[in-house]
């Protein structure tokens, strides 16, 4: 129970920054030795390349619209290595604990990078670039949190990563609702065009 716990948890976090993920588990099972992380994460350029990638996704993340670029890119890597740690954290089980792996982080990671994109897309449309500052360093913060705390307490992690997973797409629907009221409210304000 606490690998599947351990699987959302990660899942959740890999949908928000996968590379943060796998730094994170990776200096965890280096340094810490933490029997439930696989020894593939903890190689150095695992490391080394996660480092790389973190750092790109850390400046991306703050610049409006190269973000939301940057997420659409995410929208195939995300999910995949939600997918993928999940796989790993199940370890010498069987296929079904390995199926059953993969299917929670990858699909708990495709439903928290649909929140985070969508949520981040929003804010683009805000004429000022603190917001996407401050809404990264809360996204970096929260998923370092998370993982960090699933590695001692895999179960109460799981239960905050599935509140913050729950928020976020509560979110991304009142945010859609209100794109939609907007774009119709857009469109009867917009004069007819002659037909000619």
């Amino acid at each position: 129970m606490d690998a599947l716990a351990l699987t959302f948890s990660s899942g959740w976090a890999s949908g928000v920054n996968a590379y943060l993920v796998v730094l994170v588990l990776g200096l965890a099972d280096r340094f810490g030795g933490s029997e439930a992380i696989p020894d593939v994460l903890g190689r150095w350029d695992v490391l080394a390349l996660a480092t790389f990638l973190y750092a790109m996704e850390f400046v991306a993340d703050k610049i409006p619209y190269v973000d939301s670029t940057w997420d659409v890119v995410s929208t195939a890597i995300r999910p995949t290595a939600g997918a993928v740690i999940g796989v790993l954290l199940a370890g010498e089980a069987d296929t079904l604990e390995q199926a059953v792996g993969g299917v929670v982080g990858g699909g708990t990671a495709l439903l928290s990078h649909l929140a985070k994109a969508g949520g981040r897309l929003a804010l683009n449309s805000s004429l000022e670039p603190v917001t996407n500052v401050f809404a990264s360093l809360a996204e970096d913060a929260a998923v370092l949190a998370v993982v960090w705390f699933s590695l001692e307490h895999p179960r109460a992690a799981a239960a905050i990563a599935g509140v913050l997973l729950l928020l976020g797409l509560v979110l991304l629907l009142v945010l859609g609702r209100l794109v939609r009221r907007g774009w119709r409210r857009w469109r009867r304000r917009a004069p007819a065009q002659p037909v000619g």
